[in-house]
């Protein structure tokens, strides 16, 4: 089945909500660089140069409960993605961006500001690796060992 998922930031001035969707591929994240699979219920994705767990759902599968005005927002390179950051805590709860490639407009939430993923979840997911360094999300990197 799959679970509508709730979470916030540190502080909690910053509340959303989101369900994944089975049909999308179910990525998890465990630390930056392996991507590993969960339950359909949940997709993450980590980046090696950002080393937050996300779990990436379409636009309409993710909604801002509380805090709109207690969010900061950053953008880099192309600024194609939307980095929200708690103004109390600093937290980062969720990014937000456009890509037709992935499917459209979409959110990657926080996995850390999730309230119902359970360490047992976690640590059962088997891990894939993408080099995210290159861009090359398909791939490994060359070397994984450091990961």
């Amino acid at each position: 089945m799959i679970q509508t998922r709730h979470g916030s930031c540190h502080c909690g001035a910053v509340r959303l909500r989101h369900r994944p969707r089975a049909r999308r591929p179910a990525l998890a994240a465990a630390p930056p660089g392996r991507v590993v699979r969960l339950d359909p219920a949940l997709q993450l994705l980590v980046l090696p140069q950002d080393p937050h767990w996300k779990s990436h759902v379409p636009a309409e599968a993710f909604r801002l409960l509380q805090g709109a005005d207690h969010l900061s927002h950053y953008r880099f390179g192309e600024g194609a993605i939307d980095h929200a950051f708690c103004r109390t805590c600093g937290v980062y709860p969720f990014v937000g961006a456009s890509e037709p490639a992935m499917g459209g407009d979409f959110y990657c939430v926080n996995v850390a500001c999730l309230d119902e993923v359970s360490e047992d979840e976690l640590a059962a997911a088997p891990i894939r690796y993408e080099d995210g360094a290159r861009d090359d999300w398909g791939h490994a990197p060359r070397v994984t060992g450091y990961l």
